[in-house]
């Protein structure tokens, strides 16, 4: 995970789905899903992750919007923009609740880093002893450390990188964390030979 700056409401969001929205979950309370009149927003809240996950941090082109409260929790929250963040949708289902788990527009750039040559994502000592826990069970019950799904994305994104297909700026982009880990091995190196 990294730094993810809080995207602007669009300024037709109000009239398009949060006033509209609010006015169907008054007339459907019982209903065990709110209409989606969230999603012709998708692609602003994507464009405000520049495009990435907000859990893994890496380029996701059909991602979804996020409850971070999620309908179960409080349906009213359904059509508050301050609510969404930008997954996958895979690691949007394994998330379930808000319950421990850390918020991207909460998280600082240096709390997680990758580990080469493992690709391992692990929280880093620079995150505060109270969100310790959180950032620990985000981690796992998004399944962002090891998992296979998530391990061969990197993997990919690496080898792009070092077979040349892109650059450094390139991969900061569409994976940032393992662009710092490629800077902070070249860094150690270069160290080693001073």
């Amino acid at each position: 995970m990294i730094r993810v700056e809080r995207v602007p409401e669009p300024d037709d969001f109000g009239e398009k789905a949060r006033r509209p929205g609010l006015a169907w979950l008054e007339q459907n309370a019982d209903a065990p899903r709110p209409k989606d009149l969230w999603g012709p927003f998708k692609s602003a809240l994507a464009d405000g992750f520049g495009m990435r996950c907000g859990y893994s941090a890496m380029f996701e082109p059909v991602g979804t919007v996020d409850h971070f409260v999620s309908v179960h929790e409080d349906k009213q929250l359904a059509y508050d923009w301050s609510n969404y963040r930008y997954a996958a949708a895979w690691i949007n289902s394994s998330k379930q609740n808000a319950a421990g788990i850390l918020d991207p527009f909460e998280v600082q750039d240096d709390w997680f880093e990758i580990l080469l040559p493992s690709l391992q994502l692990v929280v880093t000592d620079a995150v505060p002893a109270a969100d310790r826990e959180k950032a620990e069970y985000t981690l796992t019950r998004l399944h962002l450390a090891h998992d296979e799904r998530v391990v061969r994305q990197r993997r990919e994104w690496y080898r792009m990188y070092q077979d040349g297909e892109l650059s450094l700026e390139g991969l900061r982009k569409k994976a940032p964390l393992i662009a710092r880990a490629i800077e902070t091995a070249s860094a150690r190196v270069e160290l080693t030979r001073a």
